[in-house]
């Protein structure tokens, strides 16, 4: 069977995220969702998404084919009754679709005449911008327990000081652990391959260092923070997902809060994740076109690829700031920052988009990744489609 992951209604709350990738590659816990799905169904996936995306995140289609809601964060038994479906089924949760099948040569999907299988089950879903962090705690714990049944960590030093039980720390080979103390009393810690936790650094899981990531020395990581791979991170952090190549290396706070790909934050940049008066934090959605409560009262910033901040910035509670943005300068920036934005409190001017295109790719370059023809145009296309936000 072929199973192809699809954006759907969810995807406009997910924005600046979902500008540059489908939804299906935002990463929760170890793992992005897609290759969750790939992880428990055993084959690879590929993507309905946005038109202008398509040429780097393309569809394959079979003569027989699953479509999956890619905002589901999938479980062993949800993919085992995925793998069961066969023609003109669709998988329900209460009003919820969460796939169907369909063959290649159907001219179209009339799902009124669709036999209804229902999933008893509560599922995790990725439906706002918050849900990404709120759900990456258990999400952690479950990518932990599928990525290292039946493995075998590689041993930790003596220089090391562990809390809790050895079974809840899993070190992947290659990586560099020395003088740091890791607390597992709460949720396992999972340090992927070629990562680097230099002496002196505090990890409270749950938490995931990803592969090839470089934790500064001195850092404080707190429960519920994904370090993606290629990070570099330092200073205090809690309850953050960084997607990966971005880098928070210095001292500064960062909270309850979602870092995309390609970002940087200058050395003592601060993000506040609580109002004084602890009453909910409003945040920018894109498909409201306004301001709507976020009904927490923890949330930071939501930081969109190839986007910056400058030395000492200072963010305000449930700040949104798109793709390829430059934040700078005293006092706090406005909570919403469009796309392709340079500046800060005093002014905000456009960012030119061949100076944009070029940094973009000195950050890929940084990172020893390539920023090919077809990052250029998706980065060209929300460069025209997000032209309305900075008028």
């Amino acid at each position: 069977m072929n199973y192809i992951l699809f954006d759907g209604p969810t995807r406009d709350n997910l924005l600046p995220f979902t500008f540059t990738k489908p939804v299906s590659e935002i990463r929760v816990g170890v793992l992005t969702i897609k290759e969750k799905w790939e992880k428990l169904l055993g084959c690879t996936l590929t993507y309905v998404t946005e038109e202008y995306l398509e040429s780097k995140y393309p569809m394959v289609e079979f003569d027989e084919n699953v479509y999956i809601d890619a905002s589901v964060l999938p479980t062993k038994e949800l993919a085992t009754e995925i793998s069961f479906l066969s023609e003109s089924q669709m998988l329900m949760r209460n009003d919820d679709m969460i796939a169907f099948f369909a063959s290649k040569n159907q001219e179209e999907v009339n799902f009124e005449s669709y036999e209804v299988v229902e999933f008893a089950k509560e599922l995790p879903r990725i439906v706002t911008k918050s849900d990404i962090f709120s759900l990456n705690y258990q999400a952690i714990k479950d990518d932990f327990e599928l990525l290292t049944e039946n493995r075998t960590s590689v041993d930790l030093s003596d220089t090391n000081t562990i809390i809790g039980s050895k079974k809840d720390v899993f070190i992947e080979a290659g990586a560099v652990v020395e003088c740091v103390v890791i607390n597992a009393t709460e949720g396992p810690v999972y340090i992927d391959k070629n990562a680097v936790i230099m002496e002196g650094s505090l990890l409270r899981g749950p938490i995931v260092i990803g592969e090839s990531a470089v934790v500064k020395m001195g850092a404080k990581i707190y429960v519920g923070t994904t370090i993606g791979p290629n990070c570099t991170v330092g200073g205090e952090i809690k309850n953050v997902v960084f997607f990966g190549n971005s880098n928070k290396g210095h001292d500064g706070y960062l909270g309850n809060s979602v870092v995309g790909e390609w970002c940087n934050f200058g050395a003592d940049t601060n993000v506040s994740n609580m109002k004084n008066n602890h009453s909910e934090v409003s945040v920018w959605d894109y498909a409201k076109d306004d301001f709507m409560s976020s009904g927490l009262k923890f949330c930071g910033l939501f930081l969109g690829d190839y986007s910056k901040l400058g030395i000492n910035t200072m963010i305000n509670t449930g700040s949104v700031v798109g793709v390829s943005s430059n934040v700078f300068g005293s006092g706090f920036p406005d909570k919403f920052i469009p796309s392709f934005s340079w500046g800060g409190k005093e002014s905000l001017v456009e960012y030119k988009i061949d100076k944009a295109l070029n940094d973009a790719k000195k950050m890929c370059a940084l990172k020893k990744m390539t920023f090919d023809k077809k990052d250029q145009k998706i980065l060209e296309f929300i460069f025209k489609e997000t032209k309305s936000y900075r008028s």
